[in-house]
């Protein structure tokens, strides 16, 4: 089986209402960019780009549909009433940071959107899915019934794919998805080692960080574990760092990146260096490749502020790895240095680097890897995909055509208020749903 496996990165279409909100607390690229006016259609056109070079490279490519934004059902619920126009009017002048949070075009990042274990490390066969409950943030707390509404449109085939209940949404099961998570093997369908990394323990009185909040549980890593049927010989739990969470590694996608049996990560991407590799050494079939970058090399800001870490690291036929990193990394002398000497003249099977400019979404805290959640399927489950959502070069033009004619090019702060945007999204978002097969998946096709 494992020569018909191919790795799948499904990147998140960015949505109409991109903006820069500087919600997410930790992250600092998206604090800091807070208030500035967007490009909402630059924003999907940059993702678009991305996905279509690596699908020329040769690499499969996916795309998963933006969430229903301006989530005005949750305004209600938070008891703005009245038609549209007032329901927005009321939350702009009330509570505008609210209104900010329910037009976030944060789903853009599917790194977040689920954990995805592929069908060679399960008895049943299956590939399983767990949407992620993002129950650290508001405006991404709202995102996972959409969320799995779409993955059970797109993996639809139950002899293929199994879906799983969100986890509750409590502190203690506090979930992020695919981004505390790394599967490591030998190719991507020989069975594999999956990396838990976990931010605090929500039983436990392990220290944490003390500036920025730890978003990921050992416990939810645990739970997510037991629904997919992993067992202890396949599973590794390692403590983030908290040094490297309060100076704004939120994610551990944001310190270490894995592919294949490479590991690729900061020497402060973990709590116990010593003692993960072990672990990963000790269960995985084929020989663990750490590729690390000592904090000599690059420094914890250079590494947050520049992305390194948040890169794509992509499998080649020959054995070989791609790293696509974005555009600050090239303009970073000191990182770039690094990924010359250290990275592709190492010991390691990283021999290509592509720069991609993924600016929009960058300034909004997320880089190549979060755009992307990685599903390993065989050629029997691809041709098992519901809808039209793998990338070719028509389905690239029609989404091209379609950012052009709805996105705006200009958003600012307040213009998140004018009700015509929100006719704006649903009219796209409809449409999207039909160029993309997916059948009604938004709230407001199935009212």
């Amino acid at each position: 089986m494992s020569e018909e496996v191919r790795e799948v990165n499904f990147d998140g279409l960015v949505g109409p209402t991109h903006n820069y909100a500087g919600l997410a607390h930790g992250n600092v690229a998206s604090m800091r960019h807070g208030g500035l006016t967007a490009n909402p259609r630059e924003a999907a056109l940059q993702g678009l780009d991305k996905m279509k070079s690596l699908m020329e490279a040769g690499y499969a490519q996916g795309v998963l549909p933006p969430q229903q934004r301006p989530d005005l059902g949750a305004l209600r619920d938070l008891g703005f009433t009245g038609d549209d126009a007032s329901v927005l009017a009321r939350a702009a002048q009330e509570a505008p940071q609210l209104l900010r949070a329910v037009c976030s075009a944060s789903s853009m990042w599917t790194a977040n959107a689920a954990t995805v274990t592929p069908s060679a490390d399960v008895s049943d066969g299956r590939v399983h899915f767990t949407a992620a409950n993002l129950q650290s943030s508001f405006h991404r707390y709202l995102e996972p019934r959409t969320t799995a509404r779409v993955l059970a449109a797109m993996f639809r085939d139950e002899t293929h794919f199994a879906h799983h209940p969100v986890l509750p949404a409590t502190p203690a099961f506090s979930d992020e998805g695919a981004a505390n998570h790394t599967r490591l093997s030998g190719a991507h369908g020989e069975p594999g080692v999956h990396l838990f990394v976990y931010g605090r323990q929500a039983f436990g009185g392990q220290h944490g960080p003390t500036r920025y909040p730890a978003r990921q549980t050992l416990e939810a890593s645990q739970a997510i574990a037991r629904q997919h049927g992993l067992s202890d010989a396949q599973t590794v739990f390692a403590q983030q760092n908290p040094e490297a969470i309060d100076a704004g590694v939120f994610h551990n996608d944001v310190i270490a990146v894995g592919n294949g049996p490479v590991l690729l990560y900061h020497d402060m991407a973990f709590r116990d260096e010593d003692a993960t590799l072990d672990a990963l050494r000790a269960r995985m079939a084929s020989p663990l490749i750490p590729v690390r970058v000592p904090s000599e090399a690059v420094s914890l800001e250079d590494a947050v502020s520049t992305y390194l870490f948040n890169s794509q690291l992509l499998s080649n036929p020959d054995g070989s790895m791609t790293l696509v990193v974005p555009g600050e990394c090239q303009e970073n002398e000191t990182v770039w240095r690094t990924i010359q000497d250290l990275l592709l003249a190492g010991y390691n099977p990283i021999s290509e680097v592509l720069v991609k400019d993924v600016k929009q979404s960058m300034r909004n805290g997320g880089g190549p890897a979060c755009l992307r959640l990685r599903v390993a399927l065989s050629s029997a489950e691809r041709q098992a995909l519901g809808g039209r959502v793998l990338l070719d070069e028509a389905l690239h033009g029609d989404l091209t055509a379609w950012v052009e004619r709805h996105y705006r090019d200009r958003l600012a702060p307040e213009d998140l208020a004018d009700p015509q945007l929100v006719q704006e999204s649903l009219t796209a978002l409809d449409e999207l749903t039909q160029l993309l097969g997916i059948g009604n998946v938004y709230s407001f096709q199935l009212e």
